[in-house]
């Protein structure tokens, strides 16, 4: 009734579903854990309440958030030894050592100072405090830094040799597998993929409190940060972005051939297809709205420039053209609409209305999720965009799979789906009843304790507020 690639198509869809919902997480945690250290840092330079009332609302978010991402981790880590045996094998004596780095380096460092940061504002001096938070801030980043070494190793792997039994053993240098030809921009665009997502999900909480008060000075404050944010980072990720596509052409052209929706090779200048319905069957674009040249003056900077088409590439090895082909559109066409939010709101705050268009409000509630959505259409486009491998040229899916039936697989992936929609749902569904309460207007600091005692000024309460 089953057989083996009905096996392997359970298992990827496994995978895919529960890293899906993992990569979201630390996508937030990472903006987020970094936000809270430039509030914490504010308030404590400043003296003025509305940061610490900011850090205390949203630090009970990131709590969640962190909790979420640490248990969706957990579980991915163990289909590697169920699910994908044959890939762990073959390739655990490079991805062991790295993911090790990580867990002593990283979470270590999280885990040692979260206790810190979440319950230690009124009991530790405001310096150990503030040193918390931003150990935490950095320990994220570092879990980052091994974790897209890591993926970066398997789109484009170095350093290594193969061992006598078909294992990937690490060659003389491990500077050469962790600093990979695509890890350096692989990175630098996650992150600012993680500092965005963070950014528009502020700034769309700011939005809402904002069109139901727009005198609460914590909305005034979160929206005008995170609109900072979109001015400044997103035109800067579009930069990063080419640069890693670039890159991406030159060590994975196959990739770009489907992100293009290239099934032809073009001797005399490549179309950029702006929208299309890709056709596999057909090995074309239909309805295709293009600009002739611009895919070879923007991947090559020159419009009469050649680029080899799909056609030039066994049927085996080709990816699955229609997911990447409108996932990279989503994430790109994601990636300008935060330009085009961001350069708004420098609009509204040089015309000083910053707060009250309520027109840019409503957009930047309507964007709050975009980053998550791009986030996700970018892993997509990594990942699917990667297949049929595992190990870029080296190592097939189809040969990294455990040898599992397929009902064995189907079970634990429905499992898996109920689960995560009504744990994850209901953990979404709080943080959302969370957002949804308006940051305090007047909030003084701890009555009493370490940070108060060290001079930090809180805002003054008024009649009817909370002291």
């Amino acid at each position: 009734m089953f057989d083996t690639a009905d096996a392997l198509i359970l298992a990827r869809a496994q995978f895919a579903f529960t890293v899906s919902f993992h990569f979201l997480f630390p996508a937030f945690t990472i903006g987020l854990a970094s936000y809270l250290m430039v509030l914490e840092g504010l308030w404590l330079r400043t003296g003025k309440g509305v940061y610490g009332n900011l850090y205390r609302y949203w630090l009970k978010i990131f709590a969640v958030v962190f909790a979420m991402g640490v248990v969706s981790g957990i579980v991915m880590s163990y289909q590697f030894g169920t699910n994908w045996s044959v890939f762990s094998d073959k390739a655990g004596p490079v991805i062991g050592p790295l993911m090790a780095y990580e867990v002593l380096t990283a979470f270590f460092l999280e885990a040692g100072f979260l206790g810190v940061m979440l319950f230690g504002i009124n009991k530790v001096g405001r310096k150990l405090h503030f040193v918390a938070t931003c150990a935490v801030a950095v320990g994220t980043f570092i879990s980052a830094f091994w974790i897209l070494s890591v993926n970066s190793w398997m789109q484009t792997p170095v350093g290594y040799e193969i061992g006598a039994n078909g294992q990937f053993l690490p060659g003389p240098s491990w500077m050469a597998i962790i600093f990979n030809p695509s890890f350096p921009y692989r990175l630098v665009h996650t992150v600012l993929a993680a500092y965005l997502t963070t950014a528009f999900a502020v700034g769309g909480v700011g939005a809402w409190h904002l069109l139901r008060d727009r005198d609460n000075p914590g909305a005034r404050t979160m929206f005008s940060m995170a609109m900072w944010m979109a001015a400044i980072v997103a035109p800067i990720q579009i930069f990063a972005g080419d640069m890693h596509g670039l890159n991406t052409l030159e060590h994975q052209p196959v990739k770009v051939m489907a992100m293009e929706g290239h099934y032809q090779s073009h001797p005399e200048g490549a179309p950029l297809i702006l929208f299309g319905i890709p056709d596999s069957a057909e090995r074309r674009v239909d309805y295709a709205i293009s600009i002739p040249k611009a895919s070879s003056l923007i991947l090559k900077h020159d419009a009469n420039a050649p680029l080899r088409g799909l056609d030039t590439v066994p049927e085996a090895d080709q990816p699955p053209v229609g997911i990447v082909f409108w996932a990279f559109r989503i994430m790109v066409g994601l990636g300008f609409a935060m330009v085009g939010l961001g350069m708004w709101s420098l609009l509204a705050r040089l015309r000083g209305r910053l707060y009250q268009w309520r027109g840019l409000h409503r957009a930047a509630l309507l964007m709050g999720p975009a980053g998550f959505v791009a986030v996700l259409a970018g892993w997509i486009v990594t990942e699917v965009g990667r297949q049929p491998f595992t190990v870029y040229g080296l190592l097939r899916t189809a040969q990294s799979a455990s040898p599992l039936d397929a009902p064995a697989v189907g079970a634990s992936l429905l499992a898996f789906v109920l689960v995560y929609f009504t744990v994850f749902g209901a953990g979404i569904w709080y943080l959302l009843r969370l957002a949804a309460k308006p940051p305090e207007a007047h909030e003084s600091g701890p009555a009493n304790g370490p940070i108060r005692s060290a001079g930090i000024t809180p805002a003054p309460a008024v009649q009817g507020g909370e002291a």
